[in-house]
């Protein structure tokens, strides 16, 4: 592994390669950067490294140039293909070092990625960037890195250049993409629901302008209900007392028909009604609307039968 060069005023910074610069690898140099790390860089399409040259980078001609003089690697490019033809391309440069993948891979990618590097020679950390490029380096910026414990403690203090909070969540290579998948999850469907609401409101002739300030009250509602329903899952105890699922039920139905009336396409309502469907024709209506983990996942209520689809408990009573 290369050594690190130190001075008796200035604490060494550990040289860094980034590979891979798309908006998110840009970010990630420049907060580096920013940080006083020695920073190369290598892009699979040349002539984009204008922005890291004026940050100071310096340019390597290819993967194994960039990791050359660098004990520690970020990986950020387009999807998993990618990814590997990168890992690929640095060939035996690689040995010895610390990869941190930020590319999106999926839990499982990035099991086998890391199965792969150990075979090969070198570490790789997973990592999921939580938060938006303009907030890498930052204190709002978010990190959560998964894999081999040793290799986090060695770069850690590199690693927290790049946001307020830099986590390591677990030995399981996977678990920061299972993060990232999760609440990517929240995120698209919280944002396709705000988007079909506002074209609900405008095939009846409501501005946006008019929605959004009432629409900014919904998100005050949430912290308490993420956390609650957190922990009903973890417990898988779902009470139904202040909102049961047979009322969402009767709200889905409603929102559904209101927007099929205007020709909006309700695919997504439909699914999500007739999951809830599923759940209360299964004798779970009395129960709390979080009992839907309990559907997704298979698996059995505690006290109760299966919730998998073409089950039954004995039906509840529902709401008059």
């Amino acid at each position: 592994m290369p050594n690190e060069r130190s001075s008796s005023t200035t604490p060494a910074r550990t040289a860094v390669a980034v590979l891979g610069l798309g908006p998110m690898g840009r970010a990630l140099t420049g907060a580096l950067r920013a940080a006083g790390h020695p920073v190369t860089v290598w892009n699979r399409t040349p002539g984009r490294d204008a922005e890291p040259l004026a940050l100071g980078a310096r340019s390597a001609a290819s993967a194994a140039e960039a990791v050359a003089d660098a004990p520690l690697a970020l990986l950020c490019v387009r999807d998993q293909p990618a990814a590997r033809s990168v890992l690929e391309a640095a060939g035996t440069a690689l040995r010895g070092r610390t990869v941190v993948n930020a590319t999106s891979v999926s839990p499982d990618d990035a099991r086998a990625n890391a199965a792969d590097a150990e075979a090969r020679g070198f570490r790789l950390l997973d990592a999921a960037v939580l938060t938006p490029t303009p907030t890498v380096g930052r204190p709002e910026g978010t990190v959560l890195l998964s894999g081999d414990a040793e290799a986090f403690a060695a770069h850690e203090a590199a690693l927290r250049a790049l946001g307020g909070t830099v986590r390591h969540v677990g030995a399981d290579p996977g678990r920061a993409s299972a993060f990232d998948a999760a609440l990517l999850d929240l995120f698209w469907t919280t944002v396709h629901g705000y988007l079909h609401a506002l074209a609900l409101a405008r095939a009846e002739g409501i501005g946006g302008a008019e929605l959004a300030p009432y629409a900014q009250g919904l998100p005050r509602l949430l912290p308490p209900l993420i956390d609650g329903y957190a922990q009903r899952a973890d417990e898988r105890r779902h009470p139904g007392d202040r909102s049961s699922l047979a009322s969402a039920e009767a709200g889905l139905a409603h929102v559904a028909h209101t927007a099929r009336a205007r020709g909006l396409d309700t695919s997504v309502l439909d699914a999500a009604l007739a999951l809830t469907r599923t759940a209360v024709g299964a004798g779970h209506g009395a129960d709390g609307v979080s009992v839907l983990v309990e559907l997704l996942t298979g698996s059995r209520v505690p006290g109760g039968g299966p919730t998998a689809p073409g089950t039954r408990r004995p039906p509840a009573a529902r709401p008059r």
